[in-house]
């Protein structure tokens, strides 16, 4: 690809484009945000465009886009050894002062570096100088375990972006980039890895973070964030364009973080405390994307922890939008909040059951028994909504045959009351199934358990299969336990596994190669008991939530014994003898 064909590519993007902006680059320093998926998936993420909201709500910054080009676009560009360029002015992204990454998935280390190579910038941070762009590296998956990823940046920026913003652009207020680097070592939520030593045991586990001298660097790097959302918008869409996975929905998060604390869930436990966003602005920038957008997609983990979620979601119908809400707590579901989605609009809910078993449930702290489940299907169903999305884990601690069989029979009694007051209707919906083994998580309480061994992964998987084979309406998606082998990798390595990661982008995604080449064992990050390790390769950031706390939690797993939220730990003391 030329570079002229790449400035049309570019501006025809623009053209069906509501709301990016344009600033003249001279005297401001200049961000190049670069999402490491193609426009289509990067264009629905609300993080990524949080992020450049944030930047150019700055006068001093000029934030502009970069993503992965499709397949056909990116091996044009390799081939003619073009460099590839922003978004908004097409300017070449070496020549901006920092280049951001917004990294979300894992699966999306490899294309770091791919757009690290198009840029012609030196892949590690070791290779690079005051001459080159300052590479940050942030997104959700940077607080939880940045090691993969730490030889590749000079900075990671780990928490949420309304706190590192400012200490970004007061970093640069020194022209030396020793001293900005220092500068950001000292500011909440900065880890500048190159001032850090590893060590590590005889048995190769890390023993300690050493910060180097003379760096300021603190021995632990706390998370940023918010204290509270008062005094901040919410995030929400403020680029529509029709060329995404949502198309042109108008995102919103309305509350952040969840109290529930299901012990499998790193997001849960990273971004407490639960803090909702306020209801008018909420509202007010509701209404002025009106004009762009009839359908609102609601962001959050606990959306019905907002106190006033049935004010919004009825002030949300009577602008005119079709509301789509990200997966719901069954717990909190009321008969006003399902009709209020079912009149805006909406034929499809998603919950997450995550296994058909009571007993399981209460191992992974997930506070809702098989009973609840059916009782809000009848809700649900009742009430018009014609399908559902499920989202199931199989390999949990203390799984037997008879839990995957309980997936099957939730599912069936599922199954019947959708037929039961779909039949009268003449119209039957359908329930599709996700169903992924669990990748134990840094920062949860099963961030020490090994992950299932993949052959047993697999047997549980074709077990699965025949279980739900032939139900009428009824579609199970089951991932790859392949897929999530390489996943736990870069979930749980550590930097050593930074060669692994070159060799796979270079080698177009053979990550079995990639580790037989580089040397290395992914059985010692995957399959290994980590609790009696000194340290965890992700204890180089404070996520806020204490080793104690998760050991508990992991002591409490293995007695299938629930920690209760505050506002359920009431309502179910009359059942835990029950079902203890």
């Amino acid at each position: 690809m030329k570079p002229r064909q790449q400035r049309e590519f570019a501006q025809d993007i623009l053209s069906r484009e509501v709301g990016y902006v344009t600033k003249p680059h001279a005297n401001r320093l200049r961000v190049a945000l670069v999402f490491p998926n193609t426009y289509f998936v990067g264009m629905s993420n609300l993080g990524f465009q949080t992020i450049y909201r944030l930047f150019n709500d700055q006068p001093d910054i000029v934030c502009e886009r970069v993503f992965l080009p499709p397949k056909q676009e990116l091996a044009a560009l390799r081939e003619a050894g073009t460099r590839i360029v922003t978004l908004e002015s097409q300017t070449p992204v070496a020549e901006f002062d920092v280049i951001a990454f917004s990294v979300s998935f894992e699966w999306d280390y490899t294309n770091v570096l791919t757009l690290l190579r198009l840029a012609g910038v030196p892949l590690r941070a070791a290779d690079r100088d005051y001459r080159h762009p300052l590479v940050v590296i942030g997104g959700a998956v940077t607080f939880v375990n940045p090691e993969p990823l730490a030889p590749f940046a000079d900075v990671i920026a780990a928490g949420e972006g309304e706190t590192l913003v400012p200490a970004l652009v007061d970093a640069f207020g020194t022209s030396s980039r020793s001293e900005q680097l220092k500068r950001l070592a000292q500011a909440r939520g900065y880890y500048i890895p190159s001032f850090y030593d590893v060590e590590y045991a005889a048995d190769g586990t890390i023993a300690r973070y050493v910060p180097r001298e003379g760096t300021g660097a603190p021995p632990i790097v706390k998370k940023a964030a918010l204290k509270s959302t008062d005094a901040v918008d919410p995030p929400c869409t403020t680029i529509f364009t029709p060329d995404t996975e949502f198309g042109s929905r108008f995102l919103i998060e309305v509350v952040r973080g969840c109290a529930n604390l299901c012990r499998f869930c790193w997001a849960g436990y990273n971004y407490l405390p639960v803090r909702a966003f306020p209801t008018d602005r909420i509202l007010e920038l509701a209404q002025q994307a009106r004009a762009h957008s009839s359908r609102a997609g609601l962001v959050s983990i606990a959306l019905c922890d907002h106190p006033d979620i049935e004010h919004i979601l009825r002030s949300l119908k009577d602008m005119g939008y079709s509301i789509s809400p990200a997966s719901l707590r069954l717990d909190d579901l009321t008969p006003t909040i399902v009709s209020l989605l079912k009149d805006s609009g909406e034929r499809t809910l998603t919950i997450a059951p995550e296994t058909g078993s009571d007993r399981l449930r209460r191992v992974i702290n997930k506070t809702v028994t098989n009973e609840e489940i059916l009782d809000r299907a009848e809700l649900i169903f009742s009430s018009g909504i014609e399908s559902l999305k499920l989202y199931y884990m199989i390999a949990l601690p203390t799984e037997e045959d008879e839990d995957l069989v309980a997936i099957r029979d939730l599912t069936l009694q599922l199954h019947e009351i959708m037929l039961k007051h779909a039949r009268p209707r003449g119209r039957i919906g359908r329930i599709v199934a996700s169903v992924n083994p669990l990748v134990p998580k840094p920062g949860t309480a099963y961030q020490w358990l090994p992950m299932e061994r993949t052959d047993v992964i697999e047997r549980k998987m074709k077990r699965m299969r025949s279980l739900v084979a032939g139900i009428d309406n009824v579609y199970f998606n089951i991932k790859s336990e392949r897929h999530s082998y390489y996943q736990a990798l870069l979930s749980l390595g550590d930097r050593r596994i930074a060669p692994a990661i070159e060799l796979a982008e270079e080698n177009g995604g053979q990550w079995r190669k990639a580790l037989a080449d580089s040397g290395i064992d992914g059985d010692f990050y995957i399959y290994r008991d980590r609790s009696a390790d000194a340290v965890l390769p992700w204890n180089i950031i404070d996520g806020g939530m204490k080793e104690p706390f998760f050991r508990a939690e992991f002591e409490k797993s293995t007695r299938a014994e629930w920690t209760l939220p505050p506002k359920r730990a009431k309502e179910n003391a009359r059942l835990l003898p029950v079902l203890s």
